[in-house]
């Protein structure tokens, strides 16, 4: 804090299913929020959502700068989406398109590059060398900060973790890839397997349908709640999502050899029902297991609010440092 008081800013995480806002402290602190559904199919609508979002959080609160945390491919000039997977933006000069209607510092980031910061920052890897931040939402994001600094790649879209192939000619991804790792490891894939199971067999699937209301209406929040009620069925679906987590992890491990993996993401709220199968698959895969020190894998200490803290703080750093 200065003698002009607390330099607040607003994160603005964008997901396939969700736009969440949020005004955050020095202290990565969200101090106010706002909410709403993502109109993915159309370009011109969700920025009109963004712009909403943004505008009712500036009306009630003194900012300095506004971060949004993109789900998608940013370019290195951290203004364009080269291509999101779960929305519209192909090629989208997002910052352009946001800059004049919201009028005060903009920064455009990938949303799992803000989460891995976040948790660099405020979180679970306060103090690492090498952070590995896997988030599972929809699909599956990754951030790598490494040595205080976010690594972005040549050209801005590195550490997809999500599209690395782990079944040859597997399910098809929106991508455009078969075998992605999302496919198999991420809130649409949970809520995917539990449906098919409950088609297939109604009866195994039971409390899942009664908690849905139908087998079209199983989400992955459905299925988390019903393991940790102890429903046989929806724990086997979270060990097996697990274990392709960790195997998922441990091929990143072999590449990058982190100090940490944090796991964040609307479905990280499912804890040690997926991290507990996660470790132990990413301990059996590990390349070299039992001759090299092996990474921690941890919840992110901001959960879903990570994207949007990080955004935040990114912008608020970049506001400032001009």
């Amino acid at each position: 804090m200065s003698d002009l008081g607390p330099r607040l800013a607003i994160g603005v995480d964008i997901g396939g299913t969700k736009i969440a806002g949020g005004v955050v402290d020095e202290e990565g602190r969200v101090l106010d929020r706002e909410r709403r559904d993502t109109p993915g199919a159309d370009v011109t609508d969700t920025e009109s959502v963004i712009v909403e979002v943004v505008t009712a959080l500036a009306q009630r609160n003194a900012v300095v700068a506004v971060g949004i945390g993109a789900a998608g491919w940013i370019a290195n000039d951290r203004a364009t989406v080269l291509f999101s997977p779960h929305l519209a933006w192909r090629h989208e000069p997002l910052h352009e398109s946001l800059a004049d209607r919201l009028a005060m510092p903009l920064i455009v980031e990938n949303d799992a590059n803000a989460a891995a910061w976040a948790e660099y920052r405020f979180g679970a890897a306060v103090g690492q060398a090498v952070v590995v931040c896997v988030t599972l939402g929809t699909g599956i994001g990754g951030g790598l900060v490494i040595g205080g600094v976010v690594y972005r790649g040549a050209y801005g879209i590195a550490c997809e973790y999500g599209h690395m192939t782990v079944v040859p000619d597997g399910r098809q991804c929106a991508c455009g890839n078969r075998g992605c790792l999302e496919m198999y490891a991420s809130g649409r894939a949970l809520a995917r397997d539990a449906r098919e199971l409950a088609a297939e067999s109604p009866a195994a699937a039971g409390t899942l349908i009664r908690l849905a209301g139908s087998p079209d209406a199983i989400t992955g929040p459905v299925v988390t709640a019903a393991a940790a009620a102890g429903d046989p069925v929806a724990l086997s679906i979270c060990t097996t999502m697990g274990r392709w987590l960790g195997r998922g992890l441990a091929n990143l491990a072999a590449v990058i050899d982190p100090s940490m993996f944090v796991i964040g993401g609307g479905v990280s709220v499912a804890g040690d029902l997926l991290l507990r199968p996660a470790r132990e698959e990413f301990a059996h895969s590990l390349t070299g297991r039992g001759f090299r020190p092996v990474a921690a894998v941890e919840l992110a200490a901001h959960g879903p609010d990570a994207g949007l803290i990080g955004a935040a703080d990114l912008a608020r750093r970049h506001a400032l440092s001009r």
